[in-house]
């Protein structure tokens, strides 16, 4: 059912920006999942309409859009992250969607109040914790992680990511910004290292020994879990994830790609 309601946004999506002329649309992405294709092959299959895939990172591809103004060949912007897309409206650089199937199938929190873009799917940035080294019962919020029981226990990449900082956004929504400098502060302060590497980097490390817990993205877990490593190693056995107890001023950090 996932898969069919997906297949019918992108086709609206993707057919909204076609030409009737040229029968194919040119799709700027900053994604690189199989998925994604794969839902491109079977539109086109359907509808006899070309796909032009172009895949960069998305701040390049943002910055594209700038340079080629009015004349942008794009008929469609993909991000990885609800953020970009929030900067990109800003940017001037979409237009709203003209179609009414985004409100009818995406909950209002993933998609653009006056309708510049919406989500397609979403991710949860969850805690990820060594069995051996944390009880369950320790764990409860974002904010708890800045606490002097985690000193020198907590990985996490850099704040230069943007899982990071649609997270930190929750955070500034959940406490103010002043309340999230203190959050942010009490972190860093309790970090096992500097960071460094992907998420899937952080959970290797924590195997590894480095830190008790890690700040991840869920379908990361899943790509190690899947793995050769994951499936035939003992470690992975020895994790577990944990999401955040949710809260009524912000929601667990989830964010729309």
């Amino acid at each position: 059912m996932l898969k069919r309601t997906l297949i019918l946004i992108v086709a609206v999506f993707l057919g909204a920006g076609c030409s009737t002329h040229t029968e194919e649309v040119n799709v700027y992405s900053g994604r690189h999942y199989q998925a994604d294709e794969q839902l491109f092959r079977e539109f086109t299959e359907q509808t006899g309409i070309r796909v032009n895939l172009i895949k960069a990172d998305t701040d390049q591809l943002m910055h594209r859009l700038e340079l080629e103004g009015e004349n942008t060949p794009a008929d469609l912007l993909i991000t990885a992250d609800a953020g970009r897309l929030v900067q990109a409206v800003s940017a001037g650089l979409l237009r709203p969607i003209d179609s009414g199937l985004p409100r009818e199938v995406v909950p209002r929190a993933f998609r653009d109040p006056e309708g510049y873009w919406t989500g397609l799917t979403k991710r949860a940035r969850v805690i990820v914790f060594h069995k051996d080294r944390v009880d369950p019962s320790e764990l409860s919020t974002y904010e708890d992680l800045a606490g002097p029981h985690w000193e020198g226990r907590v990985l996490v990449r850099s704040s230069q990511n943007h899982y990071n900082q649609t997270l930190m956004a929750s955070i500034v929504a959940a406490n103010g910004t002043q309340g999230a400098s203190e959050w942010a502060q009490g972190t860093v302060n309790n970090m096992a290292r500097r960071p460094q590497g992907n998420d899937r980097d952080q959970v290797k490390a924590m195997a590894a020994g480095i830190g008790d817990l890690a700040i991840v993205n869920t379908y990361y877990m899943g790509l190690l879990l899947n793995s050769p490593t994951g499936k035939n190693g003992k470690w992975p056995r020895r994790l577990e994830s944990f999401s955040p107890i949710k809260t009524e001023e912000a929601p667990m950090s989830t964010s729309a790609g």
